[in-house]
């Protein structure tokens, strides 16, 4: 049983509901920081990693993908699972770049959490320059479309 520190809560039971491939779901029973007894509903995640890559030109690179839970196409920045990009070669799941030999930068910036109400994933933001084109390499069931854009002033 976790002990409430200050500004945390004190953990008097939690169990794991599901636990799929990439996410899970738990069930913690707290004593609040404000002293409120309450049950809590948590989706785990292992957290992501999202790049902004800009091009020499200023040009952004975006990918476009079918996400089922919005029964739509997306353009989103170019992201994978933390623990998937660590398994794969040099973190170049789905991405769209590739390194130049000279110039390139990536800067890392703190690391936010995007639904903080129920979900623990923590998303790590990178902005990397200087990049030239390359070709993507999706994972099986990811069919990605590429495109570049320009950011308006």
């Amino acid at each position: 049983m976790a002990k409430a520190g200050k500004g945390t809560a004190e953990i008097l039971s939690s169990e794991m509901i599901y636990q799929g491939r990439v996410l899970g779901w738990r069930r913690d029973e707290v004593v609040e920081p404000s002293g409120v007894r309450t049950t809590r509903e948590v989706i785990t995640h292992p957290g992501s990693v999202v790049v902004l890559p800009v091009l020499p030109d200023g040009r952004i690179v975006m990918i476009r993908q079918y996400r089922h839970a919005t029964r739509q196409y997306l353009w989103e920045l170019v992201a994978g699972e933390r623990s998937r990009r660590r398994r794969r070669s040099k973190g170049r799941r789905g991405s769209c770049w590739r390194r130049r030999d000279t110039g390139e930068t990536v800067q890392s910036f703190p690391g936010c959490l995007p639904t903080p109400g129920f979900l623990e994933e923590r998303m790590y933001l990178l902005l990397a320059e200087g990049l030239t084109a390359g070709e993507a390499q999706p994972e099986e069931d990811e069919k990605i479309e590429v495109r570049t854009f320009k950011l308006k002033s």
